[in-house]
């Protein structure tokens, strides 16, 4: 109900914002018996933006090495700009932040956006069919720098005089950059990058650019007094997760003692390869912990707590730890390797992590005056139409209407960044948006946030409410608009009677109204 609707008896008991958990797909936690977490950015909070930065400047340096002009030292990192979510279609160097069904709601190339005109003479109908040859989808945290960089890169040579724009990339004299070989150039720096200079200069600074929050070791092991099992399933090699999980869960203890992070977990899985894992996998292998490489030949027998493994399968995996698809909760940060191939391949329970939500409530909070404001011109809007019908030969003027509501709603947009909220433009639901709402049955900012409820909890989704439902009030009589009964009957006939119209008259066995 809403707030109107709600009885004044009713008092509805919520969380603090910044404790709360959000519910897409009920779920009774008391029915799960095994909790898996991905490490980067889910266990292991990279502290932003100290860490998109260092990526950045990585990524920079390395362009450069390979032949791109040094004035592209002279960009920093901006975090006001990228946004999960977004396309990148290499055909026309653009990235588009798209709504759930294909259409464009924003598009730039460089940093400036591009208008109506060129926009339609590129795609006609401000709509993208998904063609994984031609688009890129930027949809994890890793990818914020890579989005900032193709811009950079992209708004220099267009700003050039020396360059020439042409439909699909650049030109300077005989010499000719596609925009896709800009991606191409780009993607291949990162690969290299997370090879191994990010997780170098990472461990060796490791206070600056990852969280330690005591708290962590609280859930874990709250988690496990309460007889379920907890594993840690990451795509990190055994050498860098050692040293992250060694700094955020080997904290010192007032006696001094210092307790061994592999202790905390059930199972756990490093170098897993997902989404592969949840498909076809790889060979499971022991890892030996001296000297962190995986032992020769297929690991057969039980998994024993404390002992690390490389690789594997989910099917492997979850028949040597004895688990089914709903008995476990996965809390990972990446919606397509961590969360839809484990919803969609295995039918685990999935907690996606989203740390850009604490800005997103943060603003919705702050601005709640433009969303109140949309919702009065929206309200004038249905003043204005209120008593018209077919039979009107009256065209009202809404245009001064419609631009208020585009001018509220760029105001809307600009407050959460330059490419707006993440999970919506205006009253439409981004693409990222619609992703979540399909396949994370939980999601917050903070896997800590686990630790705020009862092992018993039951997380209730809220209604999800039809247009019919969330706009006619439950006060309005049932009377007030269908006096003509018959323009609403449906019939459903006996199927041993139905025929073709045309042969024989259809015999009424029961009538409903609608």
């Amino acid at each position: 109900l809403s707030q109107q609707e709600r009885p004044p008896s009713v008092r509805v008991h919520k969380r603090e914002t910044k404790h709360r958990i959000f519910v897409n797909r009920s779920l009774q936690l008391d029915k799960i018996k095994f909790f898996g977490f991905d490490m980067d950015y889910t266990l292991a909070q990279y502290k932003s933006p100290q860490y998109e930065e260092l990526a950045f400047d990585i990524i920079k340096t390395r362009l450069i090495k390979l032949g791109y002009p040094s004035k592209l030292s002279s960009f920093t990192y901006d975090p006001s700009f990228p946004l999960r979510g977004l396309w990148f279609d290499r055909l026309y160097g653009t990235l588009l932040k798209m709504d759930q069904f294909g259409n464009i709601l924003a598009c730039l190339r460089g940093f400036s956006f591009i208008q109506r005109e060129e926009l339609r003479a590129m795609y006609p109908n401000k709509f993208v069919k998904y063609d994984e040859k031609r688009i890129e989808i930027m949809n994890t945290l890793f990818s914020l720098p890579e989005t900032y960089m193709l811009s950079c890169i992209i708004s220099m040579f267009i700003s050039d005089p020396d360059y020439t724009k042409v439909e699909h990339g650049l030109k300077k004299g005989s010499l000719y950059m596609s925009y896709a070989s800009i991606y191409e150039d780009v993607r291949t720096a990162c690969d290299w990058m997370h090879r191994g200079e990010l997780k170098q200069r990472t461990l060796a600074n490791i206070g600056e650019y990852v969280e330690r929050d005591p708290r962590l070791c609280v859930l874990l092991d709250r988690l496990r007094v309460n007889g379920s099992k907890v594993f840690l399933l990451t795509n990190s090699e055994f050498e860098y997760s050692h040293g992250i999980m060694s700094f955020i869960l080997e904290i010192p203890k007032p006696d001094g003692t210092v307790r061994k992070w592999t202790s905390y977990f059930d199972y756990i899985v490093t170098d897993a390869r997902k989404p592969a894992f949840f498909q076809e996998g790889t060979i499971l292998r022991a890892v030996c912990q001296d000297t962190g490489q995986p032992s020769i030949g297929h690991h057969m027998g039980p998994l024993e707590t404390g002992q690390i493994y490389s690789g594997g399968s989910c099917e492997v995996f979850s028949n040597l730890i004895g688990a089914r698809g709903k008995d476990v909760l996965y809390v990972g940060d990446h919606v397509y390797g961590d969360i839809l191939k484990s919803k969609k391949t295995v039918g685990w329970r999935t907690y996606l992590i989203i740390p850009e939500l604490a800005n997103e409530i943060y603003v919705w909070k702050k601005k709640k005056s433009l969303f109140d404001e949309l919702q009065r011109i929206d309200n004038n809007l249905e003043t204005i139409y209120r008593d018209l019908n077919i039979s009107s030969n009256i065209r009202p003027d809404v245009g001064d209407l419609q631009r208020k509501i585009r001018a509220v709603a760029q105001q809307m947009e600009e407050s959460y960044g330059l490419l707006g909220s993440i999970f919506r433009n205006g009253s439409r639901h981004t693409f990222f948006s619609s992703q979540v709402l399909r396949y994370a049955d939980l999601y917050s900012f903070s896997c800590i946030n686990l630790i705020y409820y009862p092992l018993c909890y039951m997380f209730r989704a809220p209604a999800m409410l039809m247009p019919h439902e969330s706009t006619v009030s439950h006060g309005d009589s049932p009377k007030d608009s269908f006096s003509d009964l018959d323009a609403y009957r449906v019939v459903f006939v006996d199927v041993l009677e139905m025929v073709l119209p045309h042969l024989h008259q259809i015999k009424v066995t029961s009538v409903h109204l609608l």
